[in-house]
This record gives C-alpha cells, sequence and structure tokens, in this order.
C-alpha cells in the first residue's frame, strides 16, 4: 500500500481531530447514519478529498490490513509526513542564517515526479517545499520512495491556493522565479538571494495566474531535438543553477 490507512468511525473522528495529515477520505455510497455525516464534515472543513465508492471496494482495501476489521463505511489515508506551514519554511533558513530557498509546486500531479524534485530540493539545499492542497498530488508512500527518503527530511506545506502562497512569499522578502521554456536563460537570471522557484504541471506548465505573479520566468538552454524536459529534470537544474550562482 502506498499511504497509511485509518478505518472505522471512531478512528477516522480522531484522526481527523489529531495532527495527523490526511489526503483523502472514502465513504460508502448512500451511507449518512449516525456520526458519519460529522466525519464528512470534519473531512471538508480541513479541505481533504471525500469521495463516494461501493462498500465492497472498502471491503478490499480494509482485508489487505486485517481480514476481519470492519471499516464501518470510512476510511481515510493519511501521509506518511507531516505537513507545515510556510512560516515554519522560513524559519528553517532564518536558524542555518541562511537566504530563503523555497520549492514551490504548481499543480503537479506525478508522484514520481514529485517524489524526484524532493530528493533534487534536498540534496541542493532547498528549505521546503510548497504544495497546492488540491490540484498536486499528495505525499504518499510512492512519492517518498521516489524521493529515496528525502521528504521525510524536508518540511512540505500544502496550501489552498499557490497564488497567495507565492504573494505570501514576496511579502516576505523572497525573489519568486518561474520556470518556463519561454523565460530568460538561467544562467542569465540572478538567482542569488532570497528565492522561491516555481515549477508548472507536466502537462500545462505555470497556471495563468501563478505566470502573472512572477517576479520573473527562468529557461533551459536547449540544443537537442526533443524540446523540453520534464519537470522534475528541469527542476534539478535550476536548483544547481542557483547553487553554483551562490558560489561564485
Amino acid at each position: 500500500m502506498n499511504e497509511d490507512i485509518v478505518f472505522g468511525r471512531n478512528a477516522v473522528k480522531e484522526a481527523l481531530l489529531s495532527d495527523k495529515s490526511a489526503n483523502k477520505m472514502l465513504v460508502a455510497k448512500g451511507d449518512r447514519k449516525g456520526s458519519i455525516g460529522e466525519i464528512i464534515t470534519l473531512a471538508k472543513k480541513q479541505n481533504i478529498e471525500v469521495q463516494e465508492v461501493l462498500n465492497s471496494k472498502l471491503d478490499e482495501i480494509v482485508k489487505e490490513v486485517d481480514v476481519q476489521a470492519n471499516h464501518q463505511g470510512v476510511v481515510l489515508y493519511v501521509s506518511p509526513v507531516v505537513y507545515c506551514e510556510i512560516d515554519d519554511i522560513l524559519n528553517v533558513a532564518k536558524e542555518k542564517d541562511e537566504p530563503p530557498f523555497v520549492i514551490v509546486l504548481d499543480s503537479l500531479t506525478d508522484v514520481h515526479n514529485i517524489g524526484a524534485i524532493i530528493r533534487s530540493a534536498e540534496c541542493f539545499g532547498a528549505h521546503g517545499i510548497i504544495l497546492n492542497k488540491k490540484r498536486s498530488a499528495p505525499i504518499n508512500g510512492t512519492v517518498l520512495k521516489a524521493s529515496s527518503g528525502a521528504a521525510a527530511h524536508l518540511n512540505i506545506a500544502r496550501v489552498p491556493n499557490i497564488v497567495a502562497a507565492i504573494k505570501e512569499l514576496k511579502e516576505k522578502g523572497l525573489w519568486v522565479i518561474g520556470a518556463d521554456m519561454e523565460g530568460e536563460r538561467a544562467d542569465r537570471v540572478n538567482l542569488k538571494g532570497p528565492i522561491a522557484l516555481v515549477i508548472g504541471s507536466e502537462e500545462k506548465g505555470l497556471a495563468r495566474l501563478t505566470r502573472e505573479n512572477m517576479d520573473i520566468i527562468a529557461s533551459i538552454e536547449m540544443s537537442g531535438k526533443v524540446s523540453s524536459l520534464n519537470a522534475s529534470c528541469a527542476a534539478s537544474i535550476l536548483m544547481y543553477e542557483k547553487k553554483r550562482q551562490d558560489k561564485v
């Protein structure tokens, strides 16, 4: 299984009331008796995705953990990492006496790409990752594995609105750089100092509103027949360029 699960109404309710970071909740179709309504309300207040599925689907999921278990019509997927706030990421930089270096992922959905970016971010000294809560894939076991465990060592924040997060970073003194093939060559862009590097989705790149809030767009010079890199490769190259410039 790629994520930890919690099942049973009391257990799920307690998990939602605790500091656990949940990714998704499944509930049996048509089941609204008793405490399930309160549980669904709790989940939605936390912007947790709620899906209705057949009861047999819940049986199948739970039997992988315990053949005799009773899910009582609800299964909660819990993240293997504890999400943080943007300020927690910036405080890491402050404690290290370093200019903040933050990676922002704008609606990436490929868990392997996200895992690879997290691995590179940790290797190149980024202080944290910011994800879109609704439009990005959650941090699950696959991401943890693809990151070679780096996801457990890097602060990760999930926010409901990437543009609002970018504006907050700007207010706190970060220069926001968007990655796109139509931008200025990265080696000609000043990447020194407090930087937020924004990586767009695998298919569409930076969303329109995200792009409009960039301080500058940076690109990677290409010379081959293939005209673009996938998100994780592009992110790694730009992170390297950032750290190279810091040492000059």
